[in-house]
């Protein structure tokens, strides 16, 4: 069993293990602190997603490798959104998505899709079932970390659908430890949906 678990890592050279370890590490601290509602949510985010931008380039999974270069941009802009208060108050508190964000959100979801595509086409790396995984996911986590930023409770369900479909797909592509995190990612989600929905619902009440 770990044999077949991690036999992919023989090859690997060892600073490539390590800043796989290192990001997981810092990817699942920003997830926890996500799922507090704690603004470290970005610097640790901002870790976490550097060091996958050079992994993934690595691995030939390019929609995920645009998609965390587009965390560390919109970890700035969660950062600084999270900080901006009213009157001591929060100024984009959790809350619910409205329709237009919605509409925002399916378009965002197909033009990010149809960015991936472009690029996979034009590096000629549109080859392998897990592309065709890869595009998909990077559209659902796209619109999930836009909505995180804005504080939206949604969001969860969306890292939560692309949390279950990463994890085949990066055993697939030979990172197991990744795969094994997003089992905990899925986990972590899930409580972090609860916990802003107990919030969401205090504040309603």
């Amino acid at each position: 069993m770990f044999e077949f678990l991690f036999s992919q890592y023989k090859n690997y050279p060892a600073y490539e293990i390590a800043l796989e370890l290192t990001a997981i590490l810092f990817g699942l601290l920003s997830v926890w602190f996500a799922k507090k509602n704690n603004i470290l949510v970005f610097p640790t985010g901002i870790i976490n997603t550097a060091i996958y931008v050079y992994l993934l380039w690595k691995c030939s999974l390019l929609g995920d490798m645009m998609i965390n270069f587009y965390y560390v941009i919109m970890s700035i802009y969660g950062w600084y959104i999270w900080t901006r208060k009213k009157d001591n108050v929060d100024e984009f508190p959790i809350s619910r998505i409205t329709s237009s964000e919605i509409k925002k959100g399916m378009l965002l979801f197909l033009a990010s899709i149809a960015l991936v595509i472009s690029v996979y086409i034009f590096f000629d790396k549109l080859t392998h079932w897990t592309s065709y995984i890869d595009t998909f996911v990077t559209g659902i986590f796209f619109v999930g970390m836009w909505l995180m930023a804005r504080r939206k409770i949604e969001n969860w369900i969306l890292w939560i659908i692309g949390d279950i479909i990463s994890i085949p797909m990066y055993f697939a592509k030979g990172y197991t430890f990744t795969s094994i995190q997003y089992v905990f990612f899925t986990i972590i989600a899930i409580y972090g949906y609860l916990e802003w929905k107990k919030i969401l619902q205090q504040k309603t009440n």
